[in-house]
């Protein structure tokens, strides 16, 4: 195991940034069967940080993800909305837990990778930015030098991630579940500049590319990175498919376009999507993916089979 892979312990959560935190809850509730559990929470029995909202945002647990709904208009800090209002809902990006925070900074740095702060500062000392009112370091990349604006924090306790319970484990497929959900199985970036993502994950990270080739379904040349406990898809659209409309929007930057989950049964997963009105984009033998406009913006993806050569297939 290289210094890199052991800094990296767990994709923190992917960011979604939506026009209502109702709405969203609703949607997951009734679609995924999980319930979301607002930030809020966490300040009922102990006040919160001065100036600091927690009214913006929502947490979902799906199995081995922790899912984050953003509204923006509530994300204000110092008297400033920190993301620009969404008419439409997105997903915007993601970030890790990192053992050592400040040596991955560091590693970032190196590379000639732009970061900021929380507030939007400027972060460019030796050591990171932290946390208003607060030691903890917390960083973001710009998107202009990674693609992306990726998160970096050390793992804390923080009570709305399930995952951070003690004796947790990835839970088996349940009979409840209206989706069949076995795991995570990747999440795709969508990019003409593989390179600049790849420098973050692989050069700066340690991640280790463990595929690359024709994604046939998205319309895309890819390459796959495991990196901690997650596999990432940096994929090249081709023109006119939906995937290059969406990845235009953000141009020249990256879009996180979408997650794929693992599952149990396509059927069931087809079922369910009819039951609630959700449109299907493609469907092969092993794949489906939805049509975004009532699934929350997101393309979401179902597949019966892992990347090739993603080493959680062994376990």
């Amino acid at each position: 195991m290289s210094d890199h892979e052991f800094q990296v312990t767990r994709l923190y959560h992917p960011s979604h940034h939506v026009p209502s935190l109702s709405e969203a809850e609703a949607w997951f509730e009734r679609v995924f069967g999980r319930k979301s559990r607002p930030m809020a929470e966490m300040t009922r029995d102990a006040p919160a940080s001065p100036g600091y909202p927690t009214n913006y945002s929502t947490f979902t647990p799906i199995n081995d993800v922790l899912f984050d709904t953003i509204d923006p208009k509530n994300y204000v800090l110092d008297g400033i909305q920190r993301y620009p209002t969404v008419d439409e809902p997105h997903l915007k990006g993601f970030g890790w837990y990192v053992k050592d925070a400040v040596a991955a900074y560091r590693a970032l740095r190196s590379l000639d990778i732009a970061m900021v702060g929380q507030m939007d500062q400027v972060a460019d000392g030796e050591d990171p930015p932290s946390a208003p009112g607060s030691p903890m370091p917390i960083y973001f990349t710009t998107p202009e030098s990674a693609g992306l604006r990726y998160e970096f924090l050390p793992q804390i306790p923080f009570p709305l991630d399930h995952r951070l319970a003690e004796g947790w484990q990835l839970p088996p497929v349940s009979d409840d579940d209206p989706l069949g959900l076995e795991r995570c199985s990747h999440h795709t970036v969508l990019t003409d500049r593989p390179e600049r993502g790849l420098k973050v994950v692989v050069d700066g990270l340690g991640g280790k590319v463990i595929h690359e080739g024709r994604n046939e379904v998205l319309g895309a040349r890819s390459t796959y990175v495991h990196l901690a406990d997650a596999v990432f898809e940096y994929a090249v659209p081709d023109p006119d498919t939906a995937a290059h409309a969406d990845w235009i929007g953000n141009a020249p930057n990256d879009t996180y376009h979408t997650i794929t989950w693992k599952v149990a049964d396509l059927d069931r997963v087809a079922n369910q999507l009819q039951a609630q009105g959700i449109g299907i984009r493609t469907r092969t033998d092993e794949v489906i993916i939805v049509e975004p406009k009532n699934a929350l913006g997101i393309p979401w993806g179902f597949t019966t089979q892992l990347t090739p050569g993603d080493p959680r297939s062994a376990r």
